[in-house]
Formats: structure tokens, C-alpha cells, sequence
């Protein structure tokens, strides 16, 4: 059985997804969303810009045939080469657990091939089997910082290639997407936690079946058996769809045999708090977020922040929204919803950068707008409104006496509802609450991930009926915040028994 870096690297996210790729069917995997296609897109593109630089030489051998990409790999290495792209480096695992552990008696090792498929290949001063150099491996990497899996992943070409060319190499580099060309890996630090890694992972392998459901949605979403795993976890009830259960509480409460809603929501604070993970604050609001759970209804959190700090119901009250492409560094719209309650109206306000050097004249058409209605508070939900309004009024130069009124008017209900209330739901994602409250988007499989692809095909293809449904989507997700707050207000009144302001 043949174990890459791609296997190496996904067991680091989650144990059980390399597993379901090795034994499972396939067929059922997910079809893969517009994120992860975009991802995949812009990972090429990185690696052409990067590959750029280099006069690579590349293997030549028939697709798939492991072997004979090897034999061109050693053949490209000992005539020695500047670079290699994409060579292909095979040895036996048992090969590699002999020359670096001790008392190795693990013969199942000899099922299993490392296949090492590194960016580069880079020929440097030295000796080595093939004569006075040898290579270090490369790596180019999305990221913008070395994470772990990609220095584990690195020190894995760099395990494999020492076998190889008989001699281990000084370092390996990892090429991300920074200012800084590279990122040099201790291997003297990454290569024992490569060769653990390796272990557990083969122990994975070797078991009879997958490790236990997690679901961690950031991760998880972007996984091609993410469907699979939530129908189980949901059969479950698993611990793991309570928003506040990371992976460290999940195996504090494990250790403690809290494996249920019921076990966790009938638990004394008392008995969390000094646990990793956990603190005074934490437990009390976990063991509520249990009973919500159980209860399906929303329950009022213990130490809840002053009354008085509670939002309210205003004259005129403003809903704003953005969509942002990251990859660009620009927010390409900036939504708001305007109701005036005494006049019982609506507008929506569509601010649209059709390309990205309309940045500022969108953000000067935003403050025109908000300025019209000086005293209406401004809600959104979640910070990244906050923080984007600061950020652009730096890069403009907009005068601080235009801006910080503006910002002293934020009203953030995600942060307002998570440190008030408890709700019956997997996420505090606006889609959960919202959809919660029974608010629906037009298009019900639209999100922010999916913009960010429309808006890039926009910018290729000109197509319009992509900005419209991204201005539909914005437009939806203020109409949702406005549920969202509406409700808390009204829950939050009649919890107490009486009118907020």
C-alpha cells in the first residue's frame, strides 16, 4: 500500500479522512464545492508563478507507473541536475523503520511504500550516492506561514530522499505564498514527529475501523466525505455538533465518561472548570449550551452581561453586510439595509466595486449613505464589519471625525446574542440562527465561499447575473441579521418581563 504526503497531511487535519480514502467506496464522496475548486485552482497558479523562477527538469514516465517515474528520478539525479520537478521517490516503510528506530519486529511495515512526490528537488554542494552533491526537497505551499502539517510534510521528502541518495539531507524548504521566498524546516525537530506521525498513522491504517466522527465544521467543510461523517454524527447526537466542544473539552468530558447531551447537560460546573479547556466561564455556558440542546429552546446564560448593555429597538436602524475577496485584498461590496420603523420602510443599498479599483468610491458612497442618518445604530454580525470599516478608512485616509461616529454606532448581535443567550443549534453561523428563526436566502445553497468563486468568474467572464446573485446574497444576509437581532431583542424582553427602550 502506497502512503504520500497527500494521506500524510490530511491525517494531520483528521485521522479519519486519510482512512475512509484508503478503505472506503469512493463512490460516495462528496462533489467538490466551489471553495475547495477555487482553492485547488489557486494553488496551481502559485506553483506555475513559483516554478517560474526555475529551469526544472521533469521525469518522464507513464502516469501512474511509480516505478518507472523512480527510475527517471534516479536517472535525472545522478546526471545531476539544477531542479527536478515533481520527482517520484519510493522506499519500503520497513526500510526506513529499521535504518532510524531501534528493536523494529513490525513486519506488517513491509505492506507499505512511501511515495515521495516533492516540488523540487534542488541540487546542492555535498556527497551523496550519485557523487560530490546531493538534493534537498522543496515544497510549495498555499499558506502564508509554516504551519505544522507542512513542515511534517517536508521532513516526510526529506526522510524518503535520504534513503535514496544515502545520505540525509541538511534542511528542507517550504515555499508559501509570503513575501519571503522560503522557509527553511529543522529537521532535527520535524523529522522524529514525522517518523511518530507515520506510525500512528500506519496504526490507523491497520485497524478495522475508522476512527471516531469529529466534526470540526471549518475543516471539515472542505472534505470530500463531509456528508458521510455529519449523517453519523448526527445519528449520534455526537458531542462534537455542540458549538463549544473543541477537540481538547471533548476529551476532557471523555475522561470523565460525559459522552452525551444528557450526561453533559445534567454535569456541575464545578466538575469542568479546572479541566484543559475550561475555565469558570466556559463550563457553566457549555452545560447550558447542553440543555438547549436537549430542550430545543433557547435558554438565558448564566452571568449574563448588564441589561443595559442589551440592544435596542431604534426609530431607524441600519443592516450592513460585506463581500469580500480575500485572494485580492478587497471588499467588493458593501450592502445595507436602511428601515425606518416610524415610516414603516425598507431600502436596500447595493455599493458594488465591478472591478477592484472602485474600492474607494464604494466606501465613500458607504459613508455618504450612513451619514444620512446620524443617530440610527449600524448592526452586523460578527467583527470583520468592524475591522473592515478601520482598515479602509486607513488605506483612504478618511478623517477620523468621519469615521469614528460611524464605528461608535457598531452594533455587533453575534457578540451580543453568544454572551446572552444559549440556542438550540450545531452553529452561531448567521445561517444557523437565522434558518433557526425560520428565515430563508432565495438561493438556498449560496455562501460567502461561493461569491468569492462568482466574483473572480465576474471579473473573467463579465457575466452580470453573477453580481446580481451576489447582491441578493448580501442583500439576504442583512434581512437576516435584522431577524436575527428582532428576535433577541423580543426574547431577551420577555425573559425579563419587561420592555427594553
Amino acid at each position: 500500500m502506497l502512503i504520500n504526503a497527500e494521506l500524510l497531511l490530511q491525517y494531520q487535519r483528521c485521522q479519519r479522512r486519510p482512512f475512509l480514502d484508503t478503505h472506503a467506496d469512493r463512490s460516495q464522496r462528496d462533489v467538490p464545492n466551489e471553495l475547495l475548486l477555487k482553492l485547488q485552482q489557486d494553488k496551481t497558479i502559485h506553483r506555475q508563478g513559483i516554478l517560474a523562477h526555475f529551469t526544472c527538469h521533469k521525469p518522464d514516465y507513464p502516469q501512474g507507473n511509480w516505478e518507472k517515474g523512480h527510475a527517471a528520478t534516479l536517472e535525472l539525479m545522478q546526471r545531476g541536475v539544477e531542479y527536478i520537478h515533481q520527482g517520484v521517490l519510493l522506499i519500503n516503510y520497513q526500510e526506513l523503520a529499521n535504518a532510524t528506530s531501534e528493536n523494529i519486529v513490525s513486519s506488517h511495515y513491509e505492506r507499505y511504500t512511501l511515495l515521495s512526490r516533492p516540488d523540487l528537488l534542488v541540487k546542492q554542494p555535498g556527497q551523496s550516492c550519485f557523487g560530490d552533491w546531493m538534493y534537498v526537497p522543496a515544497n510549495i505551499e498555499l499558506g502564508k506561514r509554516p504551519k505544522q502539517e507542512y513542515q511534517v510534510v517536508a521532513a516526510f521528502h526529506a526522510l524518503v530522499l535520504a534513503m535514496v541518495q544515502k545520505v540525509a539531507p541538511p534542511t528542507a524548504w517550504l515555499i508559501l505564498r509570503t513575501k519571503k521566498i522560503d522557509h527553511p524546516v529543522d529537521l532535527a525537530k520535524w523529522a522524529p514527529q514525522t517518523q511518530q506521525v507515520l506510525e500512528d498513522f500506519i496504526q490507523v491504517l491497520e485497524s478495522p475501523d475508522a476512527p471516531e466522527v469529529f466534526i470540526s465544521r471549518q475543516k471539515c467543510n472542505l472534505c470530500h466525505w463531509y456528508s458521510q461523517c455529519y449523517a453519523i454524527a448526527q445519528s449520534q447526537k455526537h458531542l462534537s455538533l455542540l458549538p463549544g466542544v473543541t477537540p481538547i473539552r471533548y476529551n476532557q468530558l471523555q475522561s470523565l465518561s460525559i459522552t452525551t447531551l444528557e450526561s453533559l447537560a445534567n454535569t456541575s460546573p464545578i466538575t469542568l472548570e479546572n479541566l484543559v479547556g475550561f475555565d469558570g466561564e466556559v463550563a457553566p455556558k457549555l452545560i447550558v449550551q447542553a440543555q438547549s440542546a436537549l430542550q430545543r429552546r433557547p435558554f438565558i446564560l448564566p452571568n449574563l452581561p448588564s441589561i443595559e448593555n442589551i440592544t435596542i429597538t431604534a426609530p431607524v436602524e441600519l443592516y450592513f453586510d460585506i463581500e469580500a475577496q480575500p485572494d485580492l485584498d478587497l471588499n467588493y461590496l458593501l450592502g445595507v439595509l436602511v428601515v425606518d420603523r416610524q415610516a414603516n420602510t425598507e431600502q436596500f443599498y447595493s455599493f458594488l466595486a465591478e472591478r477592484p479599483e472602485e474600492e474607494e468610491l464604494i466606501w465613500q458612497q458607504f459613508l455618504d449613505l450612513v451619514w444620512q442618518y446620524p443617530e440610527a445604530p449600524i448592526y452586523h454580525f460578527c467583527v470583520y464589519e468592524f475591522d473592515t470599516v478601520k482598515r479602509l478608512a486607513k488605506l483612504y485616509r478618511t478623517p477620523y471625525s468621519s469615521v469614528q461616529p460611524v464605528l461608535n454606532r457598531f452594533v455587533d448581535v453575534y457578540e451580543q446574542l453568544t454572551q446572552s443567550v444559549a440556542l438550540p443549534i450545531e452553529s452561531y453561523a448567521l445561517k444557523a440562527i437565522a434558518r433557526w428563526l425560520g428565515f430563508e436566502w432565495r438561493d438556498k445553497e449560496v455562501n460567502g465561499a461561493k461569491c468569492i468563486y462568482w466574483y473572480d468568474q465576474w471579473l473573467e467572464t463579465g457575466d452580470r447575473t453573477l453580481l446580481e446573485s451576489i447582491q441578493s446574497y448580501n442583500e439576504d444576509d442583512c434581512r437576516a441579521t435584522r431577524q436575527v437581532k428582532d428576535w433577541f431583542v423580543n426574547f431577551v424582553r420577555d425573559e425579563y418581563g419587561w420592555r427594553l427602550a
